[in-house]
């Protein structure tokens, strides 16, 4: 079943992604060469448990072991945060975090350079980024999912990168997890519709070879096929009759007018 928000239940799921976007702003500063992610999984959950009524949302769903998901290089989702992954130069660290605050959920990720990294690594990390600036802005009422999932396919189309196929976007409100699914390729036009107050996590997540994935023996990490570097970025996102509302960006994005809520944070 697709959910239909109030204006007031929006804005509560907006509370929730305001703590993401301030922690996103916070890792800036916490994502140096030499940290481990199980020190930067601490880091997240003091942080989101420091808001009244706030909790990391991934702890212990489904099993998951960590408060937040970090994903180092061609892991591409579900890495489980450990105090013995250190963080070198020139590695980019995907930070997947949701949020539960007052029963509504919000989730967003980010990708973030290590210390220096390569113009290879810094063109995926761009372009996954315009791929969710272009998603987000087909998220109007009239348009369809297959309309975001197209958006993404023709920012990535002729640069030689894969967009992964079998993980997808999707609902989210009361649970992490909702529908409709939202793939990253799709045809305009079709899906279901978009209507004002459907609620979507749209990400993107492209790597710099192909789009086949698998699982390793903890489980739960998602690597690349081939092993080559992988990015992931993701708003919570509100449909309305204004035009798509970001709930995840972070005030100091907001302040510098970054009108998606990408760019760094």
């Amino acid at each position: 079943m697709i959910h239909l928000r109030s204006a007031a239940e929006i804005d509560a799921i907006g509370r929730g992604g305001a703590i993401i976007g301030a922690l996103f702003d916070e890792l800036q500063l916490r994502v140096t060469p030499g940290v481990s992610t199980g020190e930067l999984d601490r880091v997240c959950e003091e942080f989101i448990r420091a808001h009244p009524g706030a909790v990391p949302a991934f702890q212990g769903l489904y099993g998951f072991p960590g408060a937040v998901c970090i994903s180092v290089n061609e892991e591409i989702v579900h890495g489980i945060p450990r105090p013995d992954r250190i963080l070198g130069d020139g590695d980019i660290v995907s930070v997947d975090v949701g949020v539960t605050l007052d029963g509504w959920c919000s989730d967003s990720a980010y990708t973030f350079e290590v210390g220096e990294v390569d113009a290879e690594t810094r063109r995926l990390l761009r372009t996954t980024q315009a791929a969710l600036d272009a998603a987000v802005a087909a998220a109007v009422p009239g348009n369809h999912v297959g309309d975001i999932g197209a958006a993404v396919m023709a920012t990535v189309e002729g640069t030689g990168m894969g967009i992964v196929r079998d993980l997808v976007g999707h609902g989210v409100g009361r649970e992490v997890h909702e529908e409709p699914q939202v793939p990253n390729v799709g045809r305009a036009g079709y899906g279901p519709q978009l209507r004002a107050g459907m609620v979507l996590a749209i990400e993107p997540m492209l790597s710099l070879g192909t789009d086949r994935i698998k699982t390793l023996s903890d489980r739960w990490t998602v690597v690349t096929a081939d092993g080559t570097r992988s990015a992931h970025f993701e708003h919570t996102v509100a449909v309305t009759t204004d035009g798509p509302r970001i709930l995840t960006g972070s005030t100091r994005q907001a302040e510098a007018g970054v009108e998606s809520g990408l760019g760094t944070p």
